[in-house]
């Protein structure tokens, strides 16, 4: 008789932040023997201020099965990069495994927010793709302005707050034992990612010899046809007429494939260096804050 192994609770999260290397280090955590990683990053179960009711992962149910298929790994895992900015994660997180670990990755706000919203824009969850004209759309967009279709929720757009790494990490620190929370540096993962690997496999007590494949993960991408872009994000009417008379891996693949033809790698544009410097005083009190939070000098941002 066949036993199936019972679902575990994740032991561990990545809870962000956006465009910080969390894909990359998910990705060689996933290539540890020891480490299990959920199927899909993102679910933001926990985020229960952020993702709507009707939402497939609201449903703890639908959640649990992103573990399914677990086999004998000694810890499980996954990512969600919102959770770092949701009020509520944090607390639901500590309520449904207090024991847990916590990851968070963060960066210069000003490389982070300028790289955001480029992937937000191939994304097809952004349709301002004037960098600074999307900044100054904030306001109406708190007002429920200028929102693209099918955005899964509007705060993604709220560049000023996803970048307000103090608090976010504050209120892990106050509601998990701080030994259970490990951050990461960007600029570190970037110059040694072997090195902060290590530290976070030491993190995550298991074994720290492993080598994953370290491998570019999460390229700078451009849109080659906005046009078509929209077409894949809301198709109309008839495009769903259609999709009914294919089997649903042939739509995937379809899909997947124009949305791959779509898009090319590309070295994003230097940013406007008068809307840099702005930005860096904008932020200068926020890097300050999250210095004495750390201990650690940020000021070279």
């Amino acid at each position: 008789m066949m036993h199936m192994n019972p679902i575990k609770k994740p032991d561990f999260f990545i809870v962000g932040a956006p465009r910080c290397g969390t894909t990359a280090m998910i990705n060689y955590l996933g290539q540890h023997p020891e480490i299990y990683t959920a199927k899909e990053k993102e679910s933001h179960h926990f985020a229960t201020d952020l993702i709507p009711l009707k939402d497939h992962y609201r449903l703890r149910e639908n959640y649990l099965k992103l573990f399914d298929d677990k086999k004998n790994e000694k810890l499980v895992g996954e990512a969600s990069v919102f959770y770092l900015y949701s009020k509520v994660a944090a607390r639901n997180l500590y309520e449904f495994n207090k024991n847990a670990k916590i990851i968070i990755m963060i960066r210069n706000p000003v490389d982070m927010i300028y790289s955001y919203h480029s992937k937000l824009v191939s994304n097809g969850d952004e349709n301002i793709l004037d960098f600074k004209n999307a900044l100054e759309a904030e306001g109406d967009r708190r007002k429920g302005k200028l929102i693209p279709n099918n955005i899964r929720f509007k705060e993604r757009l709220y560049y000023s707050e996803v970048v307000r790494f103090s608090e976010q990490i504050e209120r892990y620190f106050n509601i998990f034992n701080k030994d259970n929370v490990h951050y990461i540096i960007y600029d570190d993962f970037k110059y040694d990612a072997k090195k902060e690997y290590i530290k976070t496999l030491t993190f995550l007590n298991v074994n720290s010899n492993f080598q994953p494949e370290f491998k570019i993960i999460n390229q700078n991408i451009q849109i080659r046809s906005q046009a078509l872009k929209e077409f894949l994000v809301s198709p109309p009417p008839w495009v769903h007429l259609i999709g009914k008379l294919i089997l649903p891996f042939m739509r995937k693949f379809i899909s997947g494939k124009l949305a791959q033809l779509n898009t090319k790698s590309v070295s994003r544009h230097p940013m406007d260096p008068d809307l840099k410097k702005t930005l860096r005083d904008q932020f200068l009190p926020e890097v300050q804050r999250l210095s004495i939070l750390l201990g650690k000098d940020l000021s070279y941002w």
